[in-house]
């Protein structure tokens, strides 16, 4: 790397809530350099960005920006210095326009008039360099799937003068394709000379796309290393402090009876005519690109989507499923992509979060809350995925991802559900709640639960799964098992409604 003077330098930073969040860390960045922080859920990745974009004060520390003193006291004062961020959690305003959210603070007026003309002209461009060129920028964000909101939001910044980008599990959400577009503007945005903090768990990525990788654990900087020096082992035993198991293959196992039927469903634009099964005992993988309508099947079969038409069996027995509640009493549940918007409420405790599907269980004769029930099974549940937290009536809120997302399966434990859908189990996971999630997934099947996984990550279904279906386009287009499958097959699949009719056989 260049010996030029760095363009961001922090030191000694601290930060507290109820328990030390950052410990004496201190980290650089050069001008046009990527470098990349790695750590377990709570080593205090996000909180250290949050101080660099304003949205958190600190307690204690240094930082200089351009060899200048740079405190933000609010995320607009930041993006005023040239430091810009996009969350991990997205901030998108679903009921404003795509091009509304990419210049909120920058719309084009003229005398007093927003120009919406200029504004969707902007915003076309501005789309273009994510290679959303085909969505139209007077949409309504919310109508977006998660994957695209993401995207909408590296348009946003992108579209700033920017002298520091920080990225916060980018590519969570993205397919490959995706991928590559964004790495093709972070390697624009280097000549340039600005400065990029990459936060994420994906080690490949980290090691294609940094020049340096910091590793964090406890609040503190463990180790600094280049990036073409260091092996994915290596930087997960100084994350966790010990070696991981290796990664177990799928293993067949001898499955029940049919647990879950869908037949000919249909919901809206993204779920065209779907049809399949999952047994007892079994861990069914759906993949596809986004928007292929993986989300929306699993969110028709749960009710939280209306379906227009289809039928789903439980065992051999129809059930109409309208709303959620419904899906509950069949025994189904959802643990859903976009767990702060749709899995938990934030400013309630763990243990109100992890009994909000047991209620009633929880009640005395009188119909009062018995709290101190609500406390033996969130102990029971979250002691079980070793949740990380200073109390069960913490708010969830403050939890990290990894932590949260651990809740919201500790809710289904505590059900007791038959049938459990998994979308995007892993999202924004660290290494060492990964192989935790991953565990417990082959633990449910062992107990005769019908599991169904959507992931981004065919690694991670070709890992976990004895059966992997392709959605394109809304439709089943590939069924795959573990001696059938190839990476180049499921991803042919998943582009094959894309096609125009062109090699768009479906694969059984």
């Amino acid at each position: 790397m260049s010996k030029a003077a760095p363009l961001l330098q922090v030191t000694r930073l601290q930060k507290s809530y109820n328990v030390p969040v950052l410990v004496d860390f201190s980290f650089s960045l050069q001008p046009g350099e990527v470098h990349a922080l790695v750590g377990g859920n709570g080593a205090g990745k996000s909180t250290f960005a949050r101080i660099l974009s304003g949205l958190t004060v600190r307690d204690a520390g240094d930082i200089h920006l351009e060899g200048r003193p740079y405190t933000p006291i609010s995320k607009r004062e930041a993006e005023r210095a040239g430091v810009i961020m996009v969350l991990q959690e997205l901030n998108v305003i679903g009921t404003m326009s795509i091009a509304e959210n990419i210049f909120l603070n920058r719309l084009p007026r003229h005398g007093g008039f927003l120009r919406f003309a200029a504004l969707h002209e902007k915003a076309r461009k501005a789309l273009a360099r994510v290679g959303l060129d085909a969505v139209d920028p007077a949409t309504p964000a919310g109508f977006l799937g998660v994957g695209q909101q993401q995207l909408v939001e590296i348009a946003g910044a992108l579209s700033q003068n920017c002298r520091l980008l920080i990225l916060d599990e980018p590519t969570a959400a993205l397919t490959d394709p995706e991928i590559e577009q964004l790495f093709g503007n972070i390697r624009r945005l280097q000549k340039d000379g600005v400065g990029i903090i990459y936060i994420s768990h994906r080690m490949d990525e980290i090691r294609r796309i940094a020049d340096r990788i910091t590793v964090m654990r406890d609040g503190r900087a463990v180790a600094t290393c280049s990036a073409g020096e260091s092996t994915p082992e290596e930087l997960v035993r100084k994350m966790v402090g010990r070696d991981l198991p290796a990664r177990k293959t799928a293993i067949e196992r001898p499955k029940g009876e049919v647990a879950l039927r869908v037949r000919n469903l249909r919901a809206g634009e993204r779920v065209r005519n779907v049809s399949f099964e999952v047994r007892h005992g079994e861990i069914l993988g759906i993949a596809g690109l986004i928007g292929s309508g993986r989300t929306e099947t699993l969110r028709a079969i749960f009710g939280a989507d209306a379906k227009e038409s289809g039928e789903i069996l439980v065992g051999e027995q129809p059930v109409v499923i309208r709303i959620p509640a419904d899906a509950l009493r069949a025994g189904i549940g959802l643990v859903p992509e976009d767990r702060q918007r749709d899995g938990l409420l934030l400013p309630q405790s763990i243990r109100v979060n992890t009994t909000l599907s047991t209620i009633a269980r929880h009640a005395n004769s009188a119909g009062w809350l018995d709290t101190s029930a609500e406390t033996k099974t969130t102990e029971t549940f979250c002691g079980r995925l070793q949740v990380c937290c200073t109390s069960l009536e913490q708010p969830v809120g403050e939890l990290s991802g990894g932590n949260q997302q651990k809740v919201v399966i500790a809710r289904w434990l505590a059900r007791d559900c038959r049938i459990l859908l998994f979308d995007e189990p892993t999202r924004g996971v660290d290494v060492a709640a990964r192989h935790a999630i991953y565990q417990l997934l082959r633990d449910l099947a062992g107990e005769s639960k019908a599991v169904v996984v959507v992931s981004s990550e065919l690694v991670e279904l070709m890992a976990l799964c004895g059966r992997i279906l392709v959605l394109s386009q809304g439709q089943i287009k590939g069924e795959f098992t573990p001696e059938e499958w190839t990476q180049e097959k499921i991803t042919r699949a998943a582009f094959s409604g894309y096609l125009d009719g062109k090699d768009n056989v479906t694969e059984r």
